[in-house]
């Protein structure tokens, strides 16, 4: 254990033997983050990975630099199939400590393979077209596609979650029931996983209360009661026995059915065979109609299918746009090696330069103004970038005394990039595009020097400077 302030190592005093700062709180921070910690691996031991991840980040709460505990939460969350999380924790990790640290390893695995790369890739769109399906209450197109996304990806805890609870939307509770236990495999303690399995349970004891009851009350229908003097007769309804009737009631019988079946074929049977060619006709015609709107729905939803596939595509796009090397993925890792840079180093000028122009800021400014990135890139600007705009002015300004105009250019151009308001800047990238024979450019420049600072001195002097250029 180091101290905080000048980093030796500690004794069991409540101070620094070096310094004599106060680390007792700062012993019991480190001794909760221990703790916490190894709660945490107890916790994946068993696979209580969702308990897990709460103590883990508990100890980081207490102690952001315990890179073991944030290894581990990286591991973890991978395991749930969460990768992007994972690869955040692993990147932090490297960051605090660039050098012996297993989350290189980590990281390597993941990126040095482009088919698991593109795998992940797939995984991520697949899951999130279904809770684009979800949304659009194409519920059916969702559990093709879950199930497609958990055939490779059986880990992925969240698309269990979904697809149990599109199960039970459709009372298909032993499915549901069989999701939620693969689930509960993964991460034996998921409270979202359990309070399902609690509704799972209750609706499937309602269905068997249910169905013992029917069963009883036909049992009671299938029998007979009657009273004989004193005594109630139970008599099942198959076991009734028929009174003997006597050959004259016979005779009579038949006769009235002879009867029946002339009165029938003469007077009933025109009307019911009219009747009948009336409700095949009427079915006829609600058949051509449900057809017609079957059709218009096959046409709608052929539409849908082409928006839907539209949408993939631009979908696709922008995904691979995020995860590519040269996407809004590197360009944050940029930004956040540049802030990490500025913390531990801020006096390193140089270095800082060198990790801010890594920084893509076409990228930068394409992102929405309110994102975490976006505004993490404008505070840092506004904290180095006068620093930094005044060392680039210093080196392009001796490049152009030494007549080295590229270098000059290129520096000075940073200058006025990272500082709109310095004007000497801005005039100096004016004279070297002159000396450097690029007059349109030149020109350009004073008169933007003109038009930024009106009555100033380099507004005087670029007005000159151009008014040779004519003459020239």
């Amino acid at each position: 254990m180091q101290c905080y302030n000048c980093g030796a190592d500690l004794t069991e005093k409540d101070f620094c033997t070096n310094c004599g700062a106060d680390v007792s709180r700062y012993k019991k921070l480190l001794s909760f983050s221990n703790y916490y910690y190894n709660e945490g691996l107890d916790k994946a031991g068993v696979r209580d990975l969702s308990g897990a991840v709460e103590s883990l980040k508990l100890a980081l709460k207490f102690n952001k630099y315990h890179i073991e505990a944030r290894n581990l939460l990286g591991l973890i969350y991978f395991e749930l199939g969460e990768i992007v999380p994972a690869l955040s924790e692993w990147v932090i990790s490297k960051n605090l400590r660039p050098e012996k640290n297993v989350a290189d390893d980590y990281i390597d695995a993941v990126q040095k393979s482009p088919a698991q790369l593109e795998d992940f890739a797939q995984m991520s769109r697949k899951f999130n077209q279904a809770l684009n399906y979800c949304y659009q209450d194409s519920r059916d197109l969702a559990r093709i596609q879950l199930k497609k996304v958990l055939s490779d990806h059986p880990s992925f805890v969240q698309a269990h979650l979904l697809l149990a609870l599109l199960y039970m939307d459709q009372k298909e509770w032993e499915k549901a029931r069989k999701e939620l236990n693969r689930c509960l495999r993964i991460d034996r303690a998921n409270t979202m996983a359990l309070r399902y399995m609690k509704e799972v349970d209750a609706a499937l004891k309602a269905e068997d209360d249910g169905g013992r009851m029917s069963r009883r009350q036909s049992r009671v229908d299938e029998v007979v009661k009657y009273q004989s003097g004193n005594e109630t007769i139970i008599q099942p309804v198959n076991h009734l026995i028929e009174p003997k009737k006597s050959m004259g009631w016979l005779w009579g019988i038949l006769a009235g059915l002879a009867v029946g079946v002339a009165v029938s074929w003469f007077l009933i049977l025109p009307a019911r065979v009219q009747s009948a060619q009336t409700e095949l006709n009427n079915r006829l015609t609600a058949v051509g109609e449900e057809k017609d709107q079957k059709n218009a729905e096959i046409d709608s939803l052929t539409q849908q299918v082409e928006n839907l596939t539209r949408q993939n595509q631009e979908l696709t796009a922008q995904n691979e746009e995020l995860s590519g090397t040269d996407g809004q993925m590197g360009t944050v890792e940029a930004l956040l090696n540049a802030a990490y840079l500025y913390i531990t180093a801020p006096d390193d000028t140089e270095a800082l330069a060198d990790a801010i122009d890594r920084i893509d800021q076409e990228t930068m400014e394409g992102m929405a103004s309110n994102s975490a990135a976006r505004q993490l890139y404008e505070e840092l600007l506004k904290s180095t970038g006068t620093d930094l705009a005044s060392a680039y002015y210093d080196s392009g300004y001796r490049a152009y005394r030494s007549r080295d105009y590229e270098t000059a250019i290129e520096d000075l151009s940073r200058a006025v990039s990272y500082d709109a308001e310095n004007s000497e800047a801005l005039y100096a990238l004016a004279n070297a595009y002159r000396d450097n024979g690029n007059r349109r450019q030149a020109q350009d420049t004073y008169e933007k020097v003109i038009e930024l600072f009106p009555g100033t001195e380099k507004a005087s002097q670029s007005q000159r400077a151009i008014d040779q250029l004519a003459e020239e």
